[in-house]
Protein backbone atom coordinates (compact mmCIF):
# COMPACT_ATOMS: atom_id res chain seq x y z
CA UNK A 1 0.00 0.00 0.00
CA UNK A 2 2.99 2.64 0.57
CA UNK A 3 4.67 1.80 -2.59
CA UNK A 4 1.11 2.71 -4.04
CA UNK A 5 1.58 6.46 -2.57
CA UNK A 6 4.53 6.76 -5.17
CA UNK A 7 5.31 4.24 -7.55
CA UNK A 8 3.75 4.59 -10.95
CA UNK A 9 4.41 1.32 -12.06
CA UNK A 10 2.91 -0.26 -8.95
CA UNK A 11 -0.70 2.05 -10.06
CA UNK A 12 -0.38 1.26 -13.72
CA UNK A 13 -0.33 -2.44 -12.45
CA UNK A 14 -3.13 -2.35 -10.37
CA UNK A 15 -4.67 0.21 -13.02
CA UNK A 16 -5.43 3.44 -10.69
CA UNK A 17 -4.58 6.40 -11.97
CA UNK A 18 -1.84 9.11 -11.06
CA UNK A 19 -3.95 11.23 -9.25
CA UNK A 20 -6.35 8.00 -7.40
CA UNK A 21 -6.68 7.98 -3.72
CA UNK A 22 -5.21 4.27 -3.09
CA UNK A 23 -7.34 1.79 -1.52
CA UNK A 24 -7.13 1.58 2.42
CA UNK A 25 -4.92 -1.57 3.05
CA UNK A 26 -8.03 -3.48 4.69
CA UNK A 27 -9.32 -3.72 1.34
CA UNK A 28 -6.95 -6.36 0.61
CA UNK A 29 -7.69 -8.29 4.01
CA UNK A 30 -11.37 -8.28 2.41
CA UNK A 31 -9.85 -9.80 -0.68
CA UNK A 32 -7.85 -12.39 0.73
CA UNK A 33 -10.62 -13.58 2.44
CA UNK A 34 -12.65 -13.98 -0.49
CA UNK A 35 -9.98 -15.92 -2.52
CA UNK A 36 -9.48 -18.13 0.10
CA UNK A 37 -13.47 -19.37 0.09
CA UNK A 38 -13.50 -19.77 -3.46
CA UNK A 39 -10.57 -21.91 -3.59
CA UNK A 40 -9.18 -19.24 -6.44
CA UNK A 41 -5.51 -19.93 -5.90
CA UNK A 42 -5.46 -23.99 -7.23
CA UNK A 43 -8.51 -22.46 -9.74
CA UNK A 44 -5.50 -19.60 -11.49
CA UNK A 45 -3.26 -22.40 -11.34
CA UNK A 46 -5.58 -25.05 -13.81
CA UNK A 47 -6.52 -22.23 -15.61
CA UNK A 48 -2.88 -21.73 -16.54
CA UNK A 49 -2.31 -25.12 -17.25
CA UNK A 50 -5.75 -25.62 -19.58
CA UNK A 51 -4.32 -22.68 -21.99
CA UNK A 52 -4.03 -24.36 -25.55
CA UNK A 53 -0.34 -23.00 -26.12
CA UNK A 54 0.61 -24.03 -22.30
CA UNK A 55 -1.81 -27.44 -22.23
CA UNK A 56 -0.04 -28.83 -25.84
CA UNK A 57 3.00 -28.93 -23.65
CA UNK A 58 2.31 -30.97 -20.82
CA UNK A 59 2.97 -34.37 -21.01
CA UNK A 60 -0.07 -37.02 -19.93
CA UNK A 61 1.87 -40.58 -19.44
CA UNK A 62 4.85 -39.53 -17.02
CA UNK A 63 4.88 -37.58 -14.06
CA UNK A 64 6.70 -37.07 -10.92
CA UNK A 65 5.78 -35.99 -7.36
CA UNK A 66 7.63 -34.57 -4.20
CA UNK A 67 7.13 -32.96 -1.34
CA UNK A 68 9.11 -30.15 1.49
CA UNK A 69 9.07 -28.42 4.27
CA UNK A 70 7.79 -24.96 4.48
CA UNK A 71 8.86 -23.25 7.74
CA UNK A 72 5.45 -22.00 9.62
CA UNK A 73 5.44 -18.02 10.89
CA UNK A 74 5.66 -19.39 14.63
CA UNK A 75 8.64 -19.32 16.93
CA UNK A 76 9.59 -22.51 19.21
CA UNK A 77 8.93 -20.33 22.19
CA UNK A 78 5.17 -19.88 21.10
CA UNK A 79 4.66 -24.38 22.07
CA UNK A 80 2.73 -24.48 24.95
CA UNK A 81 1.64 -28.02 26.84
CA UNK A 82 -2.09 -28.75 25.52
CA UNK A 83 -2.85 -29.05 28.74
CA UNK A 84 -1.59 -25.71 30.21
CA UNK A 85 -3.30 -23.35 32.25
CA UNK A 86 -5.78 -21.01 30.01
CA UNK A 87 -7.81 -17.90 30.14
CA UNK A 88 -11.62 -17.16 29.77
CA UNK A 89 -11.72 -17.01 26.18
CA UNK A 90 -9.51 -20.57 26.32
CA UNK A 91 -6.36 -19.10 25.47
CA UNK A 92 -3.05 -19.33 26.81
CA UNK A 93 -2.19 -16.26 29.40
CA UNK A 94 -0.21 -13.64 27.66
CA UNK A 95 3.34 -12.70 28.77
CA UNK A 96 3.09 -9.18 28.68
CA UNK A 97 7.34 -8.28 30.13
CA UNK A 98 7.33 -6.22 26.51
CA UNK A 99 10.35 -8.43 25.48
CA UNK A 100 10.85 -11.91 24.37
CA UNK A 101 10.76 -14.24 27.21
CA UNK A 102 13.23 -16.44 28.59
CA UNK A 103 12.86 -19.86 27.30
CA UNK A 104 14.71 -23.27 28.55
CA UNK A 105 13.63 -26.38 26.94
CA UNK A 106 16.79 -28.55 27.90
CA UNK A 107 15.44 -31.79 29.07
CA UNK A 108 11.92 -31.05 28.21
CA UNK A 109 10.14 -34.34 25.70
CA UNK A 110 7.47 -32.19 23.19
CA UNK A 111 5.81 -33.69 20.79
CA UNK A 112 2.48 -33.10 18.49
CA UNK A 113 0.62 -34.80 21.19
CA UNK A 114 1.12 -33.21 24.11
CA UNK A 115 1.98 -29.41 22.55
CA UNK A 116 1.00 -27.20 20.49
CA UNK A 117 2.17 -23.94 18.82
CA UNK A 118 0.11 -21.06 20.02
CA UNK A 119 1.10 -18.24 17.35
CA UNK A 120 -0.30 -21.28 14.42
CA UNK A 121 -1.96 -24.35 15.87
CA UNK A 122 -1.95 -26.09 12.48
CA UNK A 123 2.00 -25.98 12.59
CA UNK A 124 3.63 -29.26 13.74
CA UNK A 125 7.05 -30.11 15.20
CA UNK A 126 8.78 -31.98 12.80
CA UNK A 127 12.52 -33.46 12.39
CA UNK A 128 13.57 -33.62 8.54
CA UNK A 129 16.24 -36.47 9.36
CA UNK A 130 17.63 -38.44 11.90
CA UNK A 131 19.85 -35.67 13.75
CA UNK A 132 18.15 -32.54 12.88
CA UNK A 133 16.52 -30.53 14.86
CA UNK A 134 12.52 -29.95 14.86
CA UNK A 135 10.90 -27.20 13.87
CA UNK A 136 7.32 -26.04 13.43
CA UNK A 137 6.26 -27.02 9.74
CA UNK A 138 4.18 -27.47 7.06
CA UNK A 139 4.48 -29.72 3.90
CA UNK A 140 3.99 -28.31 0.19
CA UNK A 141 3.57 -31.17 -2.68
CA UNK A 142 3.93 -30.89 -6.11
CA UNK A 143 2.92 -32.86 -8.81
CA UNK A 144 5.52 -31.90 -12.07
CA UNK A 145 4.96 -32.97 -15.86
CA UNK A 146 7.97 -35.12 -16.92
CA UNK A 147 8.63 -33.33 -20.50
CA UNK A 148 9.09 -29.82 -19.50
CA UNK A 149 9.06 -30.15 -15.78
CA UNK A 150 5.79 -27.32 -15.20
CA UNK A 151 3.94 -27.99 -11.92
CA UNK A 152 0.50 -29.25 -12.89
CA UNK A 153 -0.96 -29.83 -9.21
CA UNK A 154 0.57 -28.14 -5.54
CA UNK A 155 -1.02 -29.19 -2.28
CA UNK A 156 -0.04 -28.47 1.50
CA UNK A 157 -0.61 -30.36 4.32
CA UNK A 158 0.14 -30.74 7.59
CA UNK A 159 3.70 -32.23 8.60
CA UNK A 160 3.98 -35.81 9.69
CA UNK A 161 5.70 -38.80 8.12
CA UNK A 162 2.82 -39.98 5.81
CA UNK A 163 1.97 -36.45 4.36
CA UNK A 164 3.91 -37.30 1.21
CA UNK A 165 2.49 -40.25 0.45
CA UNK A 166 -1.03 -39.92 1.10
CA UNK A 167 -1.14 -36.02 -1.02
CA UNK A 168 0.76 -37.63 -4.07
CA UNK A 169 -2.65 -40.48 -4.42
CA UNK A 170 -4.83 -37.58 -3.69
CA UNK A 171 -2.90 -35.36 -6.86
CA UNK A 172 -2.13 -38.28 -8.93
CA UNK A 173 -5.83 -40.42 -8.67
CA UNK A 174 -7.69 -37.85 -10.99
CA UNK A 175 -5.03 -38.66 -13.82
CA UNK A 176 -5.32 -42.26 -13.12
CA UNK A 177 -8.85 -43.32 -14.38
CA UNK A 178 -7.43 -43.59 -18.29
CA UNK A 179 -7.06 -46.84 -20.52
CA UNK A 180 -3.27 -46.36 -20.68
CA UNK A 181 -1.41 -46.56 -17.84
CA UNK A 182 0.84 -43.64 -16.62
CA UNK A 183 3.94 -43.26 -14.63
CA UNK A 184 5.17 -41.74 -11.24
CA UNK A 185 8.48 -40.65 -10.43
CA UNK A 186 9.07 -40.66 -6.81
CA UNK A 187 12.23 -40.59 -4.48
CA UNK A 188 12.71 -43.10 -1.86
CA UNK A 189 10.34 -41.57 0.61
CA UNK A 190 7.44 -43.38 -1.22
CA UNK A 191 9.37 -46.86 -1.41
CA UNK A 192 6.47 -48.52 1.25
CA UNK A 193 4.09 -51.50 0.27
CA UNK A 194 0.89 -49.68 0.91
CA UNK A 195 1.97 -46.72 -1.48
CA UNK A 196 3.47 -49.12 -4.22
CA UNK A 197 0.06 -51.87 -4.58
CA UNK A 198 -2.10 -48.24 -4.29
CA UNK A 199 -0.92 -46.96 -7.23
CA UNK A 200 -0.75 -50.42 -9.13
CA UNK A 201 -4.14 -50.72 -8.34
CA UNK A 202 -5.04 -47.59 -9.90
CA UNK A 203 -3.04 -48.37 -13.10
CA UNK A 204 -0.10 -46.53 -12.65
CA UNK A 205 3.15 -47.65 -12.62
CA UNK A 206 5.22 -46.64 -9.53
CA UNK A 207 8.74 -45.36 -10.52
CA UNK A 208 9.84 -45.05 -7.05
CA UNK A 209 13.42 -45.15 -6.20
CA UNK A 210 14.50 -47.84 -4.09
CA UNK A 211 15.17 -47.90 -0.29
CA UNK A 212 17.11 -51.03 0.44
CA UNK A 213 18.49 -49.53 3.86
CA UNK A 214 17.94 -52.69 5.89
CA UNK A 215 14.80 -53.26 4.39
CA UNK A 216 13.63 -54.54 1.05
CA UNK A 217 12.03 -52.72 -1.37
CA UNK A 218 8.48 -52.70 -2.65
CA UNK A 219 9.64 -51.93 -5.98
CA UNK A 220 10.86 -55.42 -7.94
CA UNK A 221 12.11 -56.44 -11.61
CA UNK A 222 9.00 -55.98 -12.86
CA UNK A 223 9.60 -52.00 -12.81
CA UNK A 224 13.48 -51.72 -12.76
CA UNK A 225 14.03 -54.10 -15.59
CA UNK A 226 12.37 -51.34 -17.95
CA UNK A 227 14.59 -48.57 -19.28
CA UNK A 228 12.00 -46.13 -19.03
CA UNK A 229 12.42 -46.14 -15.08
CA UNK A 230 15.50 -45.26 -14.76
CA UNK A 231 14.98 -42.17 -17.37
CA UNK A 232 11.80 -41.77 -14.56
CA UNK A 233 14.41 -41.38 -11.73
CA UNK A 234 16.69 -38.93 -13.30
CA UNK A 235 13.80 -36.89 -14.71
CA UNK A 236 11.76 -36.63 -11.03
CA UNK A 237 14.83 -34.66 -9.75
CA UNK A 238 13.79 -31.55 -12.04
CA UNK A 239 10.91 -31.01 -9.46
CA UNK A 240 14.01 -29.85 -6.58
CA UNK A 241 14.09 -26.78 -9.66
CA UNK A 242 10.54 -25.95 -8.91
CA UNK A 243 10.88 -26.29 -4.84
CA UNK A 244 14.31 -23.91 -5.04
CA UNK A 245 12.35 -21.33 -7.20
CA UNK A 246 9.33 -21.32 -4.27
CA UNK A 247 11.01 -21.20 -1.57
CA UNK A 248 13.70 -18.81 -2.30
CA UNK A 249 12.41 -16.29 -5.48
CA UNK A 250 8.62 -16.84 -4.22
CA UNK A 251 10.00 -16.92 -0.67
CA UNK A 252 7.98 -19.95 0.85
CA UNK A 253 11.14 -21.20 2.59
CA UNK A 254 9.51 -19.73 5.83
CA UNK A 255 5.74 -18.31 5.33
CA UNK A 256 4.52 -15.23 5.86
CA UNK A 257 1.01 -16.55 6.93
CA UNK A 258 -0.46 -18.13 9.94
CA UNK A 259 -3.30 -21.51 9.27
CA UNK A 260 -2.95 -24.13 6.78
CA UNK A 261 -5.81 -22.93 4.31
CA UNK A 262 -3.71 -19.54 4.18
CA UNK A 263 -0.40 -20.81 3.79
CA UNK A 264 -1.40 -23.47 1.54
CA UNK A 265 -3.27 -20.53 -0.83
CA UNK A 266 0.52 -19.28 -0.90
CA UNK A 267 2.17 -21.91 -1.84
CA UNK A 268 0.19 -22.98 -4.43
CA UNK A 269 -0.24 -19.22 -5.93
CA UNK A 270 3.72 -19.91 -5.68
CA UNK A 271 3.68 -22.69 -8.12
CA UNK A 272 1.56 -21.31 -10.32
CA UNK A 273 3.96 -18.41 -10.64
CA UNK A 274 6.64 -20.70 -11.38
CA UNK A 275 5.14 -21.82 -14.50
CA UNK A 276 4.41 -18.62 -15.71
CA UNK A 277 7.89 -17.52 -15.00
CA UNK A 278 8.93 -20.09 -17.61
CA UNK A 279 6.64 -20.80 -19.88
CA UNK A 280 7.41 -17.38 -21.82
CA UNK A 281 10.54 -19.41 -23.84
CA UNK A 282 8.40 -22.53 -23.58
CA UNK A 283 5.65 -21.42 -26.17
CA UNK A 284 7.80 -19.01 -27.77
CA UNK A 285 7.53 -19.95 -31.54
CA UNK A 286 11.22 -20.50 -33.36
CA UNK A 287 12.22 -18.36 -35.75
Amino acid sequence: MERLEYDLLFRWFVGIGVDDAAWDHSTFSKNRDRLLEGDIAAKFLAAVLAHPRVNRLLSSDHVSVDGTLIEAWASMKSVKPKDGPRDDHGEPPRQDSGRNTEADFHGQKRTNETHASTTDPDARLYRKGRGKEAKLCFVGHGLMENRHGLLVDACLTLADGHAERVAALHMIEPRADRPRAITLGADKAYDTADFVNELRSMKVTPHVAQNTSGRRSAIDGRTTRHGGYAVSLRIRKRIEEAFGWIKTIAGQDKTRFRGRDRVGWAFTFAAAAYNLVRLPKLVAVPA
